[in-house]
């Protein structure tokens, strides 16, 4: 006689530390998975405090608040509804560990620890968790569950040990975040586990914005023969039924269901930038944010981020002009302000310029002009977007991107200054694509304008900072192709300068660029969090000291 269990993949977006609110939407995922017919509800790791929790796991009024939590959501499960497995850290002989709780009948029914602790990247949980041994499987209304958290699924002894156990399908509740091509890894770590097992396997993923991380969901199930059977929405809050079978013969299967489109890339990087930024607004209680607008693609493109991810009332523009901004960039700010909808000021720079000359000339002598007038001008935008902010409580977006934080291409406490930065870990190139990929296409969820979002002009001029006259970006920099291919090579694959020129790039230009990345250190400890997009976004992923001689060679 066959036997069904039908599962509901949850995809919650918590926020970090609100056990009361996230608990909440437990709640309303489970009551979800009732109407859909559920046995038993899935959500991601952690997903009772928020992932990642850093140092917040280690308070022991948050334990406390778990503690009650769990209780709160076990007496719940008492109603008949289906079991419910919650992400919460376990406390157990003075250690704590990152944890899956089984929760069914009004009680604790199982708790799974994780055994693989992730000690790379943007992952340190070494630092908070303690290793737990590989765990047997949980029964859950009747089945043999190989219940796993996140990285348990990445290596093989987990699932070995749950498929030597006796479990009939493996289950992993992750805190996976996004990144380019991450979803072709998750599959093959997940196929990998399920030719290993035999066993069919149920991924269940976060979704939402946290900090500078950002979880896409997408959640799926795979079949014993590793086919896809079911595929949750990327990007989307909400449940996914899917339904595994135990046949006559004794095997267990996973039956197929529903199958959403998978984004292609640069849908996805729209989408991870939209989604972390209006959860980094809206979880930190901004009203909203406020942009210079220059005329430039980097900030045409960070305001149609912002007003498809808040909506146009929610976004303020500034244009500040200097003698040195041409009438095309005024036209093309304003172009661009009217195509999202957003309300534009102008507010010259010129008096402020002339103020700082007369202060600073008795110090600066016979010195004649130089970089430090031109980042005077940034600065004092920077001291304008912030005075907006004081006022009307908004915060500062930034629009600098990852080609140009590289190198240094950017002014301490002025264009850098902010809150957080949509195009931190988007390179010059990618920049270009995703400006045409947005004027032609609207993506899910976008609450901006149906049509284009910027002048096509503003992507085919040349990119230029307009802090002296007739300045273009490669009067500092290579051409943003031959630049964003070194940076690739150094930054993202950490490759030989000897590998770049046999790739054929320039040696000495290798070499200038590698100098600028490392000198330019400095500048990217100070500035704001920003969605990570790449494998290597500065910050967690890649951290280098600030104060640091080595240099490759080519």
């Amino acid at each position: 006689m066959t036997q069904l269990l039908t599962l509901a993949l949850a995809q919650i977006n918590p926020v970090v530390g609100d056990v009361e609110g996230n608990a909440r939407q437990l709640l309303e995922a489970r009551q979800q998975a009732a109407e859909q017919g559920a046995d038993l509800c899935v959500t991601g790791e952690l997903s009772l405090i928020g992932y990642p929790p850093e140092d917040l796991v280690r308070k022991p009024a948050l334990m406390r608040a778990v503690a009650s939590a769990l209780d709160m959501l076990a007496a719940a499960t008492a109603d008949g509804g289906p079991a419910l497995i919650v992400g919460a850290p376990h406390a157990e002989g003075g250690k704590l560990y990152n944890a899956a709780y089984v929760l069914d009948g009004g009680h604790v029914t199982g708790v799974v620890r994780k055994h693989a602790l992730p000690n790379y990247g943007v992952f340190d949980e070494l630092r908070v968790f303690d290793l737990a041994p590989p765990a047997g499987p949980v029964v859950i209304r009747g089945w043999r569950v190989g219940l796993m958290v996140c990285e348990d699924m990445w290596r093989p002894d987990s699932a070995e040990c749950l498929a030597e156990s006796g479990a009939e399908f493996l289950l992993v509740i992750n805190g996976s975040p996004y990144e380019v091509d991450k979803r072709d890894q998750r599959l093959a770590h997940a196929v990998a586990r399920v030719h290993e097992t035999g066993l069919p396997l149920a991924y269940v993923n976060l979704v939402g914005g946290q900090d500078e991380l950002v979880f896409d969901g997408a959640s799926f199930v795979l079949d014993r023969d590793g086919a896809l059977k079911v595929q949750a929405p990327a990007w989307i809050s909400g449940t996914t039924p899917a339904h595994i079978r135990r046949t006559e013969a004794g095997e267990v299967v996973a039956e197929a269901g529903p199958l959403s489109p998978e984004p292609e890339v640069l849908e996805a990087v729209y989408s991870a930038m939209m989604l972390g930024l209006a959860d980094y607004v809206n979880k930190n209680g901004f009203p909203g944010v406020v942009l210079g607008l220059s005329g430039g693609i980097d900030s045409a493109l960070s305001l149609a981020v912002a007003v498809d991810a808040l909506g146009a009332d929610r976004v303020r523009a500034v244009m500040m002009p200097s003698r040195y901004t041409s009438r095309d960039s005024l036209d093309d700010a304003a172009l661009c302000a009217e195509l999202c909808g957003v309300r534009l000021d102008e507010i010259p720079i010129e008096p402020a310029v002339q103020a700082f000359s007369t202060m600073l000339a008795p110090v600066f002598g016979n010195r004649g002009p130089d970089v430090t007038e031109e980042n005077i001008q940034s600065r004092i935008r920077g001291v304008i977007l912030m005075a907006m902010s004081n006022k009307f409580g908004d915060m500062v977006l930034t629009t600098g991107n990852k080609s140009e934080m590289s190198v240094g291409y950017a002014t301490l406490y002025g264009d850098m200054c902010g809150g957080y930065s949509v195009l931190k870990d988007v390179y010059k190139m990618t920049v270009f694509e995703l400006s045409r990929w947005r004027n032609a296409q609207k993506p899910e969820g976008a609450l901006g304008p149906d049509g284009p979002v910027m002048p096509e002009r503003v992507i085919a001029k040349p990119p230029s900072a307009e802090l002296r006259e007739d300045q273009k970006d490669e009067d500092s920099l290579p051409p943003y192709e031959r630049l964003d291919a070194i940076l690739e090579g150094l930054v993202e694959k950490e490759l030989p300068h000897r590998v770049l020129v046999e790739q054929g790039q320039d040696r000495d230009e290798v070499d200038r660029i590698a100098r600028l990345l490392y000198v330019a250190e400095y500048k990217r400890r100070q500035s704001p969090p920003g969605v990570k997009i790449t494998g290597r976004a500065f910050g967690r992923d890649r951290r280098y000291p600030i104060t640091n001689r080595f240099r490759d060679r080519a």
